[in-house]
């Protein structure tokens, strides 16, 4: 059963920033978890979603991010095998950006400066101890807030960054497409890897 957060912290109802996106999507997927969460969890953008599925339709279906039965399970399910199940899940994107052949693109430069906002909004209503963006495009968009760019992304992954603009740290991950292939590539054993993850988390958050 997916365990969804109680909160659903709806920013802009109906938002339009994006006029091609809003005309595409079935709901913005908002972020979704405690408003004091120690742990900030971002992705890139909803998919597309399954809505026949009986519980994990998608955040394009259900108005709330990470609640795909892959992406959403995978990530959420990570988060409470390394000890933090009261994460706060977002997006970089709260809309669907759709490919034109029924699945979803990387979101634009623009669509990720557009949203930035309701993001850094978030971030400063949760304050949390370190914020775990999932992929390249979640990471990058928090560092251009420190005029900063990443070379090579898996390069940085459970890596800490300080991020001046939002006086935190960030942790990045593989994100959850991605997540079975990259481990071993990065030279990891799953468990090895969720090990290595709650271990520099439990280090941020001051549990270790």
């Amino acid at each position: 059963m997916p365990q969804y957060p109680e909160t659903r912290n709806v920013l802009e109802p109906n938002c339009t920033r994006c006029p091609h996106l809003a005309e595409t999507r079935e709901c913005i997927s908002w972020g979704t978890g405690p408003l004091d969460a120690d742990v900030f969890i971002i992705g890139e953008a909803p998919g597309a979603g399954t809505p026949e599925a009986e519980q994990w339709k998608g955040g394009n279906w259900t108005g709330m991010a990470y609640t795909a039965r892959h992406s959403g399970r995978v990530i959420r399910d990570l988060m409470e095998s390394v000890g933090y199940p009261d994460a706060y899940h977002t997006n970089a994107v709260k809309c669907f950006p759709p490919d034109n052949e029924g699945s979803n693109r990387e979101p634009t430069d623009e669509e990720l400066e557009t949203c930035r906002t309701h993001l850094i909004t978030e971030i400063e209503q949760v304050e949390p101890d370190v914020i775990v963006p999932t992929g390249k495009h979640a990471t990058e968009t928090l560092l251009a807030l420190d005029d900063r760019t990443l070379d090579g992304f898996t390069d940085h992954v459970l890596e800490p960054i300080d991020c001046e603009a939002l006086s935190t740290t960030l942790l990045p991950v593989l994100h959850p497409s991605y997540q079975n292939i990259w481990i071993a590539r990065l030279g990891y054993e799953p468990e090895e890897y969720r090990a290595a993850l709650e271990k520099e988390l439990d280090a941020v958050c001051g549990c270790g």
